[in-house]
């Protein structure tokens, strides 16, 4: 059993429209780990991302957004939905929210691919 106070969690912030609170380094799991991402417009600002080894979990504890998928699909979410993210699907975030996020395997930064399309 394990236990990471909010003070042993890394402030991070990946673009200008995401801050992280990531709680995986400390926690140090190489199957799962955890972060509270707030995203205040659109993420990543201009293309898409997709994170090529991780399932994505993602519970939305405030706001409201869309994600905006490559094949040009959308999908609309609001405070207290879960959002569950494939590995290798493509998209970028919109709105203002804060979501709480579990990945499987944990996240690195190397497996996050960004797209300028």
């Amino acid at each position: 059993m394990k236990i990471v106070k909010k003070g042993e969690a890394e402030k991070s912030q990946y673009a200008t429209t995401s801050r992280v609170l990531d709680y995986s380094f400390a926690l140090n799991e190489r199957n799962l780990d955890f972060c509270i991402n707030t995203i205040t417009g659109r993420y990543p600002e201009k293309g898409y991302c997709s994170n090529l080894e991780c399932e994505e979990l993602c519970y939305v504890l405030d706001g409201e957004g869309t994600i905006y998928k490559k094949d040009k699909s959308k999908i609309k979410f609001e405070k207290e939905d879960i959002i569950f993210i494939n590995k290798k699907e493509i998209y970028y975030w919109e709105g203002n929210f804060t979501l709480a996020i579990i990945c499987n395997p944990a996240w690195t930064k190397e497996q996050c691919q960004l797209y300028n399309e």
